[in-house]
């Protein structure tokens, strides 16, 4: 019996559903949670539609409210909370899994709302509070982070001695007939491209300004894509427990029209992401005007395409993996594991375009390796602190099959 709450009701917790469905045989009780419970009924029902006949439960709550969850938690009592809400509830989430006695899962780490900073320190000073109380917290369980770090681990299991050079590459080469739009919340992708570059080299943490360090790298059935160096979160739990690493960088594309877009946001003021005042005038009366703050990076969310609405015009294909080159057995090998998804084959499946896909299905793999048993040890743990064997297998199972390339060319 494995009884799970998931918490969001996006586009990746759409995806993370219906695999949750797919796989009743692992998940015996579910429940979705999240502030609109009309989202999370939609989900059910389309999850039903499709043929799927789990008996899903459905509840409202606020995330940013430990008291609720809480009063939530101990009402449906799981056995494990997999967070698929912001990154911002992450730390409340965490608190409420700790006084209820529930496990976590999460797939992005904590980030404050009025700083456009993330990293694991606020997550890992939880980790002995997990280990007394003999619960299981498992960070960063989507595709970067995620699929990310289990590629590196079992790269180190089964083909390096030592990593030596590790580069994520992430592209998306998918078109989804929109001038401008994000494949995942606007406010949390934006945050994330317009803060500065970091990368890890012999040591040291190098900062680089935005999206100064770029090139052209050739993706498997895509071809060439110019590919940004990013700060990204997957790297700092890595280079700690993998000390071989001399250098590690993560790798994303953009399209040029979206970093024009990108770059007149920025310069008109909408990344901002403190409180502005802005004179709004009354319905009723519309002569008059009342003071409300608001943040322009939230306001440009609302206008915005929503990402949960890009599936079904999405055309194109995802490819990320891992570049990795060190020794094994004395002598310098290069190795490269990665996986391509086709936005339609996504949308066909869960109604969601691919980059949504990539998240969710890790996430659910996740929680299907700690109901077995199989990831589970109390503390708070990255993804690569466990066997990947097994998780590798059930990508290949569960639509995010991987391939891998030796000695080829890593371009880097």
């Amino acid at each position: 019996m494995a009884k799970v709450l998931m918490i969001g009701a996006g586009g990746v917790a759409t995806v993370a559903a219906f695999k949750i469905a797919q796989n009743a045989d692992v998940f015996t009780e579910f429940m979705i949670a999240s502030r609109r419970k009309a989202k999370c009924d939609k989900i059910v029902e389309d999850i039903h539609k499709a043929g799927y006949k789990m008996d899903i439960k459905t509840a409202q709550v606020d995330a940013d409210d430990v008291e609720q969850l809480k009063a939530l938690f101990n009402d449906y009592k799981p056995e494990l909370v997999i967070n698929l809400a912001l990154p911002y509830q992450d730390l409340t989430i965490m608190d409420a899994c700790l006084a209820c006695g529930c496990n976590y899962l999460d797939t992005a780490n904590y980030e404050p709302k009025d700083e456009a900073h993330f990293e694991y320190s606020w997550q890992w000073a939880y980790k002995e509070r997990f280990e007394q109380a003999g619960l299981t917290a498992i960070l960063g369980c989507g595709f970067d982070p995620g699929v990310s770090g289990v590629y590196t681990a079992y790269a180190a299991k089964h083909h390096f001695d030592e990593i030596h050079y590790l580069d994520i590459v992430d592209c998306n080469a998918g078109d989804h007939h929109h001038a401008f739009a994000t494949n995942f919340n606007p406010e949390i992708n934006i945050r994330e491209i317009t803060q500065k570059g970091l990368y890890y080299k012999d040591g040291q943490w190098i900062e680089t300004e935005p999206l100064e360090i770029h090139k052209p790298l050739t993706y498997p059935n895509i071809g060439p894509r110019e590919s940004y160096l990013l700060h990204h979160e997957e790297l700092e739990s890595l280079v700690k427990n993998y000390p071989t690493i001399k250098q590690g960088r993560f790798w994303m594309t953009f399209g040029e029209q979206y970093l024009k877009h990108l770059d007149v946001i920025q310069n008109i003021g909408m990344s901002r992401i403190d409180e502005i005042v802005y004179e709004a005038p009354l319905a009723d009366e519309p002569e008059k005007t009342v003071k409300v703050k608001i943040v322009p990076l939230q306001f440009l969310k609302a206008v915005l395409p929503n990402p949960q609405d890009l599936g079904e015009n999405y055309e194109g294909e995802t490819s990320i993996g891992c570049r990795i080159r060190g020794i094994k057995d004395g002598q310098e090998h290069t190795y490269y594991v990665y996986n391509n998804c086709k936005h339609q084959e996504a949308y066909k499946e869960t109604g969601m375009q691919g980059v949504s896909y990539t998240t969710g299905v890790p996430a659910m793999i996740g929680a299907m390796m700690f109901v077995k048993g199989i990831w589970k040890k109390p503390g708070v743990w990255n993804v690569e602190d466990f066997d990947p064997d097994p998780f590798m297998e059930q990508l290949n199972k569960q639509g995010l099959p991987w391939h891998e390339v030796h000695d080829g060319d890593l371009e880097l």
